[in-house]
């Protein structure tokens, strides 16, 4: 995932503050309909649901601190812990010490959850507790999956382009799987088969036989490249595939100034053979990907600020529903299946310092302490 680098300085807060949002929705049924301060400082990348056990996982990563510099104030070093949340209310819960990375998979019937962090880090969801860590070698951790087909965790690696396989009863490991690209969210269909999107520049989709652990099959996104959401029509086998760009971005443009980033788009493709079915636009550079098979229905997050939905008209058509403003920075995403809401978050900055002379792209506003905020969206 892209990562966030902010630094939240100042106390935790752990009072949430839960109002009605006043988001335009673009004309379609969506909208942000709570906003919950949470703030607390550090790095963040995924946000979980655990819907059987009605928790939200954010792991808070622990930035080393900084020195104060002409474009920004020194920052104090923070600690790395798992923000853990009331699903129903968003209202906190608790924080394991120690745990941190990228993202977090609960297996809900032992009730054993992990993180994407190095080494991984197995706790228990109901004392919130480390269990142990896990090696998994050269692998970093980045993305991480629970499929309940078979209770085995998968922890995706973009150095070493392949997913190691955790059984998720006792955190043994099991081996690794080469994936044949650099990997970011993975889906399954409960029947078996592991699907995980490559964020390559030439963008593809992995098709794994999780009893086997072996790929079988890659399925080729054409010009699409950049791509982190992957989300699944299991009924329908349709694969949901969100890319960044699109086209050739050339490295000297025609025209004055920077280039144009390429259209952001997302890929519908059969998950058994692999054949695009459509290309739709994106609002944004997306980060994630859900799917609701309730309303059949794709969202997509971006970092922009803004949610795309893909309405699935039949297992062939598809269309843009809706383009819904959200929060800046609000990239990653998660779905409650109990009340078909959609989960993001993201923290508020302050002006953006003036870009470099020489042009490129400038630093980033420095973020406003305790405006770390969880969105739920829904009709």
């Amino acid at each position: 995932m892209h990562r966030s680098t902010a630094i939240l300085t100042g106390t935790i807060v752990f009072a949430v503050a839960i109002g009605s949002a006043q988001q335009p929705s673009n004309g379609g049924p969506y909208k942000v309909l709570k906003r919950a301060n949470v703030g607390g400082e550090g790095n963040w990348d995924y946000i979980y649901a655990d819907v059987a056990g009605r928790r939200l996982y954010i792991p808070r990563r622990a930035p080393a601190a900084v020195a104060p510099t002409d474009a920004r104030p020194a920052a104090p070093a923070i600690r790395t812990r798992l923000s853990i949340f009331s699903l129903d209310t968003i209202e906190p819960i608790g924080e394991i010490d120690g745990i941190g990375g990228n993202g977090t998979a609960v297996d809900p019937k032992s009730n054993h959850g992990f993180t994407s962090s190095k080494p991984v880090s197995m706790f228990d969801t109901k004392t919130m507790k480390l269990i142990k860590t896990i090696d998994v070698g050269a692998a970093q951790p980045d993305g991480i999956y629970f499929d309940a087909f078979n209770d085995r965790v998968y922890v995706f690696s973009h150095p070493t382009k392949d997913a190691t396989v955790i059984d998720s009863k006792d955190g043994t490991v099991l081996g690794t799987i080469d994936l044949g690209g650099v990997p970011e969210q993975g889906v399954a269909d409960g029947k078996g088969t592991l699907y995980v999107v490559m964020q390559d520049a030439q963008g593809s989709v992995t098709a794994v036989d999780v009893k086997t652990m072996k790929a079988t099959a890659h399925y080729p996104l054409g010009d699409k490249g950049g791509c982190n959401g992957l989300a699944l029509d299991g009924k329908n086998h349709v694969l949901f595939a969100a890319c960044a760009r699109s086209g050739k971005v050339t490295a000297q443009p025609t025209q004055p100034g920077p280039p144009q980033p390429a259209e952001p788009m997302m890929v519908l493709l059969s998950s058994e053979t692999g054949k695009i079915l459509a290309n739709l636009p994106l609002a944004g550079g997306s980060d994630g990907v859900v799917f609701n098979p309730a309303t059949m229905e794709a969202f997509s997050t971006h970092g922009n600020g803004t949610l795309t939905v893909v309405k699935e008209k039949s297992p062939t058509s598809f269309e843009v529903e809706q383009n819904l403003e959200t929060m800046n920075g609000a990239r990653t995403v998660t779905f409650d299946s109990k009340t078909n809401h959609i989960l993001t978050m993201s923290f508020e900055r302050g002006p953006a310092p003036p870009p470099p002379p020489g042009g490129g792209r400038g630093p980033q506003g420095t973020p406003v302490p305790g405006t770390f905020t969880i969105l739920v969206i829904g009709k």
